[in-house]
């Protein structure tokens, strides 16, 4: 990492920082219901960190709105169930302390990232988010991870991204950025791995545990 710029890790959000894949599956699932439209929840979790319109397009063959419309009332409701993945705080404290700028990546809208945020706890060692209202287009497009490293005055050479879904680590590649998977979305780690995750970890906590001998150690050695 030998290009100028702050050092930085990229948080995808929901399934890496907090444990909330299957809260969105569920959501997705009673929306798609509520509409007419049988979908099993397993499909529905393949798809689940990918845009809500790539989404809808894989799953029923049309961007509905009366389904997102849905998906966002049964999910409002969800939201007292948010929890922190064990661990998720202790990292983004350890990165913050060592001068790593901790950004979250998400393409969630504000509203979404606020309540994940409020669970998380450790606002503090945040150094800037992204959401929806900061891209054109979610993952798998690169246009989150380069909003976030725009935050932060970092650039792709100086950051690595943190995620459970293959979408992360395809729209990190796309940025130039390395990505580490994490198992606590549900996504297998041959599968992380294939499209080419650095590393791939249970969670967040395993990761906090092996900070020293992981690809964020490569963050130390940026100059800032």
């Amino acid at each position: 990492m030998s290009v100028a710029g702050r050092p930085a890790a990229l948080f995808d959000v929901d399934g890496t920082l907090v444990d909330t894949t299957y809260l969105h599956a569920a959501a997705w699932r009673r929306a798609f219901l509520s509409q007419g439209f049988d979908v099993t929840t397993a499909r529905i979790h393949r798809m689940i960190g990918a845009a809500s319109e790539r989404l809808m397009r894989q799953l029923i063959g049309e961007v509905n709105g009366d389904v997102r419309a849905a998906w966002r009332e049964e999910y409002y409701r969800a939201w007292p169930e948010i929890r922190p993945i064990p661990g998720a705080g202790r990292l983004i404290r350890k990165l913050h302390d060592v001068g790593v700028a901790v950004v979250l990546a998400s393409s969630s809208e504000q509203e979404d990232l606020d309540a994940s945020r409020r669970a998380l706890g450790c606002d503090d060692a945040i150094d800037a988010a992204t959401s929806a209202a900061d891209v054109d287009e979610a993952k798998p497009e690169p246009g989150v991870f380069l909003a976030a490293c725009e935050r932060v005055g970092a650039v792709p050479a100086t950051a690595i991204a943190i995620g459970d879904a293959v979408w992360d680590v395809v729209a990190a590649d796309r940025a130039g950025i390395g990505c580490i998977g994490v198992r606590s979305g549900g996504v297998s780690p041959a599968e992380l791995r294939d499209v080419g995750a650095l590393a791939v970890y249970e969670d967040v906590g395993e990761l906090a545990d092996d900070f020293r001998n992981s690809p964020l150690a490569a963050l130390l050695t940026v100059p800032t």
